[in-house]
């Protein structure tokens, strides 16, 4: 009695089995249509794209080759224009050059005139300046020492000297004053020397304007002035001594020259 009851009840079970496997096969194969045909679509489109994009590719295509014939034939118009008025242009511009360069070779020649009319005004400006510096004034001169003038200016003749004893030249005038007499600048000017000189002794030269020296000689001492030193007329540039071997035998005094452009002149002739 047991065994009848229980086989209706496998019998449902398997027939239960067999619906859900029936069910999930066609669920299954639901699906797998479903994608394929996703799939299919897909493949469709894509083709549809690839031929939509080479018929656009072709159209390009043709487009640019009409532009580039219309452009290189545009282009060769522009440059035969171009070459026609190149022509022109150099036509213009070396008719153009020709009158520029007879303007320059006119404004050349003008410009060498003025060059000229400079470098001779420039020329004549400085030997102005020139004439105007030969025209200073000379020195006005006065007496180094008060005093008497023992020995005369001999530059062309001779006088007997008392030291040598003999006849000799002489380059400049002897003022007679005492030893230790101050001596002063003739004129304006500048100490050009100080020396020792082995005739005339302790000696002074002083510089002045248009050429112009003083020599102060026979003198004790040099020691209020140094060579190099501007000094007023007046100025006090040593004292009267008696260091001249060539005049030692005479009284004290000063030797005194005056020197033009190298020249010895007469001092009697510019004292005042």
């Amino acid at each position: 009695m047991r065994r009848n009851n229980r086989r209706p009840f496998d019998e449902e079970k398997e027939t239960n089995k067999i619906v859900i496997i029936s069910f999930a096969v066609l669920v299954m194969a639901v699906l797998a249509f479903i994608i394929t045909f996703v799939v299919y679509r897909n493949y469709l489109n894509k083709q549809t794209n690839i031929a939509k994009n080479n018929t656009s590719i072709t159209d390009l295509g043709k487009t640019n080759q009409e532009e580039t014939s219309s452009a290189s034939s545009s282009i060769g118009r522009s440059v035969n224009e171009m070459q026609g008025q190149n022509e022109v242009t150099n036509e213009i511009a070396n008719e153009t050059s020709t009158e520029k360069i007879a303007i320059n070779t006119s404004n050349m020649e003008k410009q060498n005139v003025n060059e000229q009319n400079t470098q001779t005004t420039q020329s004549t400006e400085p030997q102005t300046e020139e004439k105007k510096e030969e025209k200073k004034p000379d020195p006005t001169f006065t007496k180094p020492v008060e005093g008497q003038v023992v020995t005369e200016f001999a530059k062309d003749t001779l006088i007997y000297s008392n030291t040598l004893q003999e006849w000799v030249t002489h380059n400049g005038i002897d003022i007679k004053a005492d030893k230790t007499t101050v001596v002063k600048a003739s004129t304006e000017g500048t100490v050009k020397s100080i020396k020792n000189d082995p005739r005339y002794g302790i000696t002074v030269v002083i510089e002045h304007v248009n050429g112009y020296q003083t020599v102060y000689s026979n003198l004790l001492t040099a020691e209020f002035v140094k060579e190099g030193e501007t000094v007023k007329q007046g100025q006090t540039i040593g004292t009267v001594g008696n260091t001249a071997t060539f005049e030692i035998a005479d009284d004290s005094h000063l030797h005194f020259e005056i020197i033009k452009d190298g020249e010895y002149v007469d001092p009697n002739l510019y004292l005042k």
